[in-house]
């Protein structure tokens, strides 16, 4: 090695270092290379070719790697590839770089894209406009594109397409993509000390924020009256961080997104729904199950639910119809399956007893929950009815009467008469055997629904008397309308099927049709359980169940059974007993005179008296069994479930479901979507969960902008439907911001 230091990599102070034997000087009169000092290449002020032709030779001396000079020339080392590749091709005039621009002039002037959007306008397809107009599909598409982002626009009055390079409006500064939600720490603090009643909703811009589609829910969740019934309910949380407005928010948007339980909160981002609620972060599980606790030790859920019924049959239907005159009820039974020792019922869906409690539920003509209690445990229909009737009257709020419709399960003629003295008018099916109307009463009815399509049946319009069974030793009776219908028996044939009513003004055509709406009412429970968790435990408590309270005793039953069994028993011994005594009376042809004596009889008659005794006997039995026993004595330790939790999240559900259906209403009737009959659910479910911007730069609006929907027929069937819901002016709860809505 030699003793003399190498020399310096450039002989100028303001050259580039690249690795550690290059140096690269750039400036006004071109640009000079360096190695180890010595100048190996110049070139100048424009001169591409030589330029690139430098860094070539630098990679194939291996002076320097391949991205520390393709970082000094300030390309990329795919750039610096492709040079090296043509000038292999083509030599050093091969990386002469071509003008840039069009090789021949654009079919696309100004009127060509006028008249293809004019066609497009018509709903044409491509391939016809692109035929028509005499360009390729590629420029048709090219053109439209070119009218959706590089400012084409048809003006109102002359329709004509203008540029907008001189009339577009100022640039507004793009919308950060999911910033940092805005720092609360302070109001966190502060709530945490006490000091703070509730966060107000502050929103800061954002776009793609991935929840914005929940926006459109708030409109309709306003016309549900939730958050103002809570309100008048319960005035306010205890001071947090989360007001009880946005408790509730919170809770309806999870469940109109697929997540109706408090668990279901851990499926969301908490900063991504929080920009929904106007907070730095959604609440999360074990705060929602904190502030519903808070709210089930006021004792106050069914003043709530009382209250939500009270607003809503105050309110008018979509075609404007009073939603107080049809009401349907029905029992709910929400099966248990925990670990706790709950009471047993019947499930109809299920077809066993199941541990489970009983609910009686309130809907609509049109299916949607107005209100529910919780049954007693083991309580029938028609007690439950009873004890409804007052708080349904309060609820209606004035004495109009009210058509009650409801299955079987609550007959009882006592009830009918109650009903109608109450000013409620009964629609049920008739139960137990009756005597089939005669045929040539029958006649055809129609009734005309709401939608315009009319259906025809043959029915015979009558009148029936009822028994009542407290009055069945006087006689005294009922007197009933009944509509009778022709249907289809199981095993073939035909039978006849009875509907009753108090109602005399009705059409038979109508009574009929509004009998069989009653399974409105069991979709809403169908779907309730699928999107909205109906019979999830939103609560896991229970409390000990009141043994003084007395219980149908099961012994009796099955005591009644074996009465059953020896009647049916006796009644075939009797049957056998005449025979064989018929026979001994009547000899063979031929025989001669025949003498029965009393051993005969007694031997013929013997099993009639062993089944007299047996039936005695079980008689004996059942009579002495008592028909209620206190609950402590027949299942000691029965628990209930806590009711209180499970109202509060059946007011959320009801508020949930009956703004899903306001959304899909308003997409059938305000949108002109073809398959909005067949898919308004599945286009609200989709439109709820679209991204979209949200913007705050306009005073006093709240804007929301969704993303464009997969189609086009979509798309615009939401653009119609924010139209729509900008026409309400609705405002964002707990702010002044009134929300409008936009389409990408």
């Amino acid at each position: 090695m030699t003793a003399q230091p190498p020399l310096p990599l450039s002989m100028v102070p303001a050259a580039v270092p690249v690795g550690l034997a290059v140096s690269l000087v750039e400036g006004d009169r071109g640009g000079e290379v360096y190695i180890r000092g010595q100048l190996c290449d110049v070139w100048d002020v424009g001169d591409g070719a030589a330029r690139r032709w430098a860094a070539v030779k630098l990679v194939r001396l291996h002076a320097a790697s391949a991205a520390e000079i393709a970082k000094a020339f300030k390309v990329s080392t795919v750039a610096l590839w492709k040079w090296g590749q043509l000038a292999d091709a083509g030599g050093v005039a091969a990386l002469v770089a071509e003008k840039k621009g069009p090789k021949r002039p654009s079919v696309l002037v100004a009127s060509t894209i006028e008249r293809i959007v004019a066609l497009r306008g018509q709903h044409r397809s491509l391939r016809s406009i692109a035929a028509a107009v005499g360009v390729s599909e590629f420029s048709v598409r090219r053109a439209l594109k070119i009218v959706d982002e590089q400012g084409i626009q048809e003006t109102a009055s002359t329709s004509s397409l203008t540029r907008q390079e001189g009339t577009r409006r100022p640039e507004q500064l793009p919308l950060p993509v999911l910033p940092a939600p805005l720092a609360r720490g302070g109001e966190r603090a502060a709530a945490r000390a006490g000091l703070l009643e509730c966060a107000e909703p502050r929103f800061a811009p954002a776009a793609r924020a991935r929840h914005a589609g929940l926006f459109l829910a708030l409109p309709a969740l306003e016309t549900t009256g939730l958050l103002a019934c809570a309100k008048d309910t319960y005035g306010s949380l205890p001071d947090g961080f989360y007001g009880l407005e946005t408790v509730l928010i919170d809770a309806v948007l999870r469940a109109l997104a697929g997540e109706a339980r408090a668990e279901g909160a851990t499926r969301f981002d908490p900063q991504e729904l929080g920009r929904v609620l106007g907070m730095d972060r959604a609440p999360e599980v074990k705060t929602i199950r904190r502030r519903i606790s808070q709210l089930a030790e006021a004792d106050k859920a069914q003043d709530l639910i009382a209250a939500l019924a009270k607003h809503h049959l105050t309110a008018t239907g979509p075609g404007g119809e009073d939603l107080a005159a049809i009401l349907y009820v029905d029992g709910h039974v929400r099966a248990y399956q925990g670990t706790k020792k709950i009471g047993k019922i019947y499930s109809t869906r299920l077809k066993f007893p199941v541990p489970a409690t009983e609910e009686t539920w309130v809907t609509d003509a049109h299916g949607s929950p107005v209100f529910v209690v919780m049954s007693a445990p083991g309580a029938s229909l028609a007690a439950e009815l009873r004890r409804l009737l007052p708080e349904l009257r309060t609820a209606v709020g004035d004495g109009r009467r009210v058509l009650v419709g409801f299955d079987r399960g609550g007959w009882s003629p006592d009830l009918f008469k109650h009903m109608a003295e109450k000013g409620f008018d009964v629609l049920t099916w008739r139960k137990g055997a009756s005597k089939d109307v005669q045929k040539d009463l029958f006649k055809e009815v129609s009734h005309t629904d709401g939608h315009g399509e009319e259906r025809k049946w043959s029915v015979a319009d009558t009148v029936v008397d009822l028994s009542l069974a407290a009055t069945k030793t006087t006689g005294e009776v009922f007197p009933i309308r009944q509509v009778s219908r022709i249907v289809a028996a199981t095993g073939g044939g035909t039978r006849q099927i009875h509907i009753l009513t108090t109602d005399r003004t009705m059409s038979a055509g109508e009574v009929v049709y509004r009998m069989g709406s009653r399974w409105r009412q069991e979709n809403q429970f169908r779907y309730a359980r699928m999107h909205f968790d109906l019979d999830s435990h939103d609560s896991y408590t229970s409390t000990g169940d009141n043994e003084d309270r007395l219980v149908p005793e099961p012994a009796k039953k099955k005591a009644y059974q074996k009465v059953v069994a020896a009647r049916n028993a006796h009644a075939e011994a009797a049957a056998v007993a005449d025979a064989n005594l018929l026979a001994l009376k009547t000899p063979a042809e031929g025989a001669g005179e025949v003498t029965v004596t009393s051993a005969m009889h007694n031997q013929a008659m013997t099993p009639v008296w062993e089944a007299e005794k047996a039936l005695a006997a079980a008689e004996n039995v059942h009579k002495s069994i008592p028909a209620k026993v206190r609950l402590g004595d027949l299942n000691p330790g029965q628990q209930v479930l806590n009711t209180e939790v499970k109202l509060i999240h059946h007011g959320i559900r009801m508020a949930a479901y009956n703004t899903a259906m306001t959304i899909a209403r308003e997409i059938r009737t305000n949108t002109g979507y073809r398959r909005a009959n067949q898919e308004a659910h599945a286009l609200m479910r989709q439109a709820f969960n679209q991204p979209g911007d949200i913007d705050t730069s306009e005073p006093g609006h709240l804007v929301i902008r969704l993303d464009p929907l997969p189609t086009k027929a979509k798309t615009a069937a939401i653009k119609e439907l924010c139209d729509h819901l900008n026409s309400t002016e609705t405002r964002y709860p707990g702010t002044n911001l009134i929300l409008k809505y936009t389409i990408k």
